[in-house]
């Protein structure tokens, strides 16, 4: 069973959105997308200051299973990213809500983020694939 947080949204494509205010918003894997992929070997992040559109790939997650492209949920400009990462890749997997964080993105309509699924949603779309 995944662990997800009910004060996030999540797109389809298991990325998570948290609100930080400011019409900014952090962007991580799901706990079920980090076990679907396994052990993470390697985040490649987007460069700070891209312009992203909704859907649109912008980071690749690798692991010892698979590399699986990261989808932005919402489109806006990307403020920060997670340098962590870059020498401790395994935060995606022991702690995918929390250091585990992927990138922040300053949206464009930050009610973009409502359109995502809520929990609920989101234990619903991954109990159908």
């Amino acid at each position: 069973m995944s662990n997800i947080p009910a004060d996030l949204r999540y797109a389809s494509t298991h990325e998570w959105v948290r609100p930080d205010g400011d019409g900014v918003f952090t962007i991580g894997i799901s706990d079920h997308a980090q076990q679907l992929l396994g052990d993470m070997v390697f985040v490649e992040l987007p460069d700070v200051g891209a312009e992203v559109g909704t859907g649109d790939d912008i980071a690749v997650a690798e692991s010892v299973k698979a590399a699986s492209d990261v989808y932005a949920p919402i489109s806006g400009e990307v403020v920060a990213v997670n340098e962590d990462l870059e020498d401790a890749p395994e935060l995606v997997n022991s702690d995918p809500y929390g250091d585990g964080w992927l990138f922040k993105i300053k949206a464009d309509d930050p009610e973009e983020a409502a359109a995502l699924f809520d929990a609920e949603g989101y234990e619903g779309s991954i109990e159908d694939e």
